[in-house]
């Protein structure tokens, strides 16, 4: 049994590693997630094996709940919504490590082993934190608190003083488990849950896709030690893989906003700027589809910049249809993807994806900047701080962060429903470019309009 079980084991790492490394490309990502979901599957069904677990109604019953939700997510959920579902499922798995370290030290009383024991208190600390820190990353990107940065007087001192105090409870029960045991691993566990919230409160949307990338890593790592607890081998690799993974997309994403992820973690992009960029503004033309669509079908080259508008007006479907009808008129059409637009690492290329786009047409930052200065015309749907000029400045929020070059290019089209700056708080003189074309409009609705107009000049 144990040597069918290593099998299984061996051939579900093996799996992880392959979908892991096909997750990398938005071409062989689909692939990838069938590879590592076969894996999951090889790997719960070697667990029973191995365990000699003989009443598996509950297990069914688990498998069969579990894939009903999670299939019905996968086909209910919104992409505006996907950042939220990323968030769920991190918290489920933190709170999932949470709980079997704290079963396993009820079941096995007595127990002296210190990898035993260290590690319970660690997957206790790292899983808490995932869960409370999670649930509250879904809460503010629903909408169900607020969404910028809520800082509490003395936050950093009571971050450390909360951190230090988990550490000092490890030390102890690692030492000396049997007391006071119990009563000190559920300190650890409400400590750990309220440092989970005060370390994510401060922050601001903007930075939501390096704490969605950062909790997936925690995530991870909490598994990787709840398998130590219950001495298994692919939790503690496959946990590993995500932690790993997820602080290297973590690093990406923070060398894309220009941010330490110190700043990320202890800043607070967005309060106050806001305001005092809102008086900044000035007053700018508006100009309808059918100007931005005379623009289009006259240029040799477009690249369309998506953002987060397009996710909320669910409108990379006619989006798609648009590239695809001046595609055929000869026109060069290509996607600027930033890593850090939308509400989570990769958002544009899964929506883009979603429907349909070409693989190859997505270019990502580097690739794409230099093609700026050689391009007609770049079409911005619903993106603002990634192709914000005020970056290259110093002094404000953006400054330093690595965005798209939009201004090198002849004429810039940006449809958005008002000139209120992005997630950082500042405004954006792009919008007021001689060369620039704002259209006020839902995404959606201004790329129908586009489409009908460059039907009708043809």
């Amino acid at each position: 049994m144990n040597v069918l079980a290593n099998l299984g084991y061996l051939v579900s790492i093996s799996l992880f590693v392959i979908g892991l490394k096909l997750l990398s490309s938005p071409r062989t990502a689909r692939r990838g997630n069938r590879l590592s979901s076969v894996g999951m599957l090889i790997a719960v069904v070697a667990t029973l094996v191995e365990r000699e677990i003989v009443d598996f109604k509950l297990i069914i019953a688990g498998l069969v709940i579990g894939g009903f939700l999670g299939v019905l997510a996968a086909v209910r959920v919104k992409m505006t919504a996907m950042p939220q579902m990323v968030g769920l499922l991190n918290a489920s798995g933190g709170g999932a490590s949470a709980l079997v370290a704290l079963a396993q030290f009820l079941d096995n009383p007595g127990v002296v082993d210190t990898v035993f024991q260290a590690t319970i208190a660690i997957t206790l600390w790292i899983g808490m934190i995932t869960f409370t820190g999670s649930v509250l990353a879904f809460a503010k990107l629903q909408g169900w608190t607020k969404e910028g940065p809520a800082v509490l007087p003395g936050h950093k001192l009571l971050n450390a003083l909360m951190l230090l105090s988990i550490l000092v409870m490890i030390v102890v029960h690692t030492i000396n488990p049997s007391s006071p045991g119990l009563p000190i691993l559920i300190v650890i566990f409400a400590v750990s849950s309220v440092l989970g919230i005060t370390l994510v409160l401060p922050i601001g949307g903007a930075d939501m896709p390096v704490v969605i990338s950062l909790l997936n890593s925690y995530s991870g790592m909490a598994a990787a030690a709840s398998g130590f607890v219950i001495n298994n081998y692919v939790l503690i690799v496959s946990g590993t893989l995500v932690g790993v993974s997820g602080l290297i997309l973590t690093n990406i994403m923070c060398k894309a906003m220009n941010r330490s992820l110190t700043n990320v973690l202890f800043g607070a992009v967005g309060g106050e700027v806001a305001v005092a960029a809102a008086g900044a503004r000035k007053a700018v033309k508006g100009y309808t589809a059918q100007d931005a669509a005379v623009t289009m079908i006259n240029a040799h080259s477009i690249i369309v910049v998506p953002g987060y508008g397009l996710a909320v007006a669910q409108a990379q479907y006619i989006l798609h249809e648009t590239e695809e009808f001046l595609r055929k008129k000869g026109i060069k059409v290509l996607f600027a993807i930033h890593p850090v637009a939308g509400r989570m690492p990769g958002h544009m290329n899964v929506l883009l994806a979603e429907a349909n786009v070409s693989y190859d047409l997505l270019k990502d930052l580097d690739e794409i900047n230099p093609e700026f200065k050689n391009t007609d015309v770049v079409l911005v749907v619903g993106a603002n701080d990634v192709i914000n000029p005020a970056a290259r400045e110093k002094g404000n929020p953006l400054s330093g962060m690595p965005i798209l070059n939009v201004d090198d290019a002849r004429s810039v089209i940006i449809i958005k429903r008002s000139l209120k700056p992005g997630f950082a708080g500042v405004d954006n003189p792009l919008f007021y470019d001689p060369k620039t074309l704002m259209v006020f409009a839902d995404a959606r609705e201004a790329l129908v309009e586009i489409l009908a107009a460059l039907k009708q000049s043809v």
